[in-house]
């Protein structure tokens, strides 16, 4: 069994709740300076002592898991692999940061992050197309403000899910009859009149609400699933719009437009968690080993709204499989990503070639599996398949992306999509990494970039299947 080195988590626990070293350790029935070892991680967690802590402070003992640290580890390493800074760290010295100095390590992420999109700003501020489309050079834009907003958090809103399941329970919605009722609920509780009339699908609008005349439009193209979204989410803003806003301001964005952007996403998140509650989505899940398409058919949703929704399960001591959640485009933006399995994305290089999320574009509407292994060891189990949305009939404009949900391997057999897979050969798995710039694998010979900070071996009368190979370490 892995040992767990928690003691910055449990310090902080600690000191959230006012308590001493004494304090602690009196309600855990150990010694002060057991306790204290444990804090500067000398000895590690028992099971005895975390089953305590649990108990102590109303957390489980995920918590506690690697998850968090991991990512960080990646953050500061992709941080501190940046060319422009010169600087060589070892991995154990990545791992002591994270793990004993976290805020440290955190803080060293965002000023990076900061410094990446002031070049990359100025960037675009000298040259003649981008002036003066990003506005300030120091400032993210806002879509990626938000997505760091959930990604946090990791994509779990404790506040909102809770509210989403109790107000299901109370209207009540039912299979079947979802649509009706919350119409029903739009007009009864709140006075708004659902038509879909005076909707201009033409310009691409799905979806119009009118303050004035509490009117909310939808166009008539939309599937019966993306009208429950569209009803649900307005639910959101007239119910929850004072504790929207409290979220909202929580969080330091850098201007209304990243503020209003992650107001829609948190009424988003709403409304999946209203028409998808959290214990009887939950229930069906397990019942049906995550298979997603069942459970499209079961709640009459969609693809992507299911495997977002499976991605945000991550309640204290009623937890899914931990999801990382992913959609891409073929040119390989990511324009969503979310993890709550310790997944790490990277913002520098884009991702890896070799990830399955890719191959699901050659065999669209087909749901593709990999078992994928990190350079640091880890493996995750992932599924992909392409989704595709137009506005209209034949002829008219479209768009196609890839939707992606993985987990640890760990968690793989809990999948129907694991069956008749041996999990446990490593054969099976394919080597990936966090995008080329940042990638260790020297043998790779997909690397589309050669990995920050490795100096490359260049020699004018050989030439290597292996892109960009460095140096070796003397």
């Amino acid at each position: 069994m892995e040992k767990t080195f928690a003691g910055a988590r449990l310090r902080h626990l600690r000191e959230s709740r006012a308590m001493s070293q004494a304090d602690l350790a009196r309600v855990l029935e150990i010694s002060p300076s057991y306790l204290n070892q444990i804090e500067h991680n000398s000895r590690p967690l028992t099971v005895p002592v975390l089953m305590r802590i649990t108990q102590a402070f109303g957390v489980d003992t995920e918590f506690f898991a690697n998850n968090d640290t991991s990512r960080l580890v990646a953050d500061v390493k992709e941080a501190l692999l940046d060319e422009s800074l010169g600087v060589d760290v070892t991995t154990s010295e990545l791992n002591e940061l994270a793990t004993n100095l976290p805020a440290i390590a955190q803080a060293l992420v965002k000023l990076h992050r900061s410094y990446r999109n002031a070049v990359e700003n100025t960037a675009a501020l000298t040259t003649e197309n981008g002036l003066g489309l990003h506005g300030s050079a120091a400032s993210a834009l806002p879509h990626e403000e938000v997505r760091d907003f959930f990604y946090e958090r990791e994509n779990y809103v404790a506040e909102l899910d809770e509210r989403a399941e109790k107000m299901a329970a109370d209207i009540p919605l039912q299979r079947g009859q979802v649509l009706s009722a919350l119409k029903d609920c739009l007009s009864q509780r709140y006075g708004v009149e659902v038509t879909s009339d005076g909707i201009d699908e033409a310009a691409g609008q799905q979806h119009r609400y009118e303050p004035l005349s509490r009117t909310l439009r939808l166009a008539p193209s939309l599937r019966v699933g993306q009208q429950a979204f569209r009803m649900a989410s307005q639910i959101a803003l007239l119910e929850y719009d004072d504790l929207i806003t409290e979220l909202a301001d929580s969080w330091a964005f850098s201007g209304p437009a990243a503020r209003s952007l992650a107001r829609v996403g948190l009424a988003n998140y709403f409304a999946g968690a209203l028409i998808l509650p959290y214990g009887p989505f939950l229930a069906a899940a397990e019942r049906f080993r995550y298979d997603i398409e069942r459970l499209c058919d079961h709640y009459g949703v969609g693809f992507e709204t299911v495997c977002h929704r499976l991605s945000t399960l991550q309640r204290p001591k009623h937890r899914a499989v931990p999801f990382s959640f992913v959609r891409v485009d073929r040119a390989g933006n990511m324009s969503k990503r979310q993890s709550a399995a310790g997944f790490h994305f990277s913002r520098v290089g884009g991702a890896c070639p070799l990830w399955n999320i890719y191959e699901a574009f050659t065999q669209p509407g087909k749901i593709l599996t990999q078992i994928a292994t990190l350079p640091d060891g880890k493996s995750y189990f992932w599924i992909a398949r392409t989704i595709s949305r137009n506005i209209g009939g034949y002829g008219s404009p479209g768009k196609t992306f890839t939707v992606g949900l993985g987990c640890e391997l760990r968690h793989a057999g809990r999948l129907i999509y694991s069956t008749g897979l041996d999990l446990d050969e490593p054969a099976a798995a394919t080597p990936i990494g966090m995008g080329c710039k940042v990638c260790e694998r020297p043998a790779c010979s997909q690397r589309a970039f050669p990995t920050i900070g490795k100096q490359l071996t260049v020699d004018e009368n050989t030439s290597t299947f292996v892109p960009y190979p460095a140096v070796p370490k003397g």
